[in-house]
């Protein structure tokens, strides 16, 4: 999925809605992104979801 493809679908989402992200077999808060620059000759740019630590 492209960030593109993200915001499309989170654009047809209620706006209060809470995002969650599957984690070791239950469900964590998703509370910041995390970019990373592409690493290399093809290699696409990276957004990586980072759960909540506090739960």
């Amino acid at each position: 999925m492209t960030v593109a493809q993200l915001v499309e679908a989170l654009g047809r989402m209620p706006p209060d809605a809470v995002v969650l992200m599957e984690a070791d077999g239950g469900l964590s808060l998703v509370s910041a992104l995390d970019f990373v620059e592409a690493q290399g000759a093809g290699a696409p740019a990276e957004v990586i979801l980072l759960p909540n630590m506090d739960e």
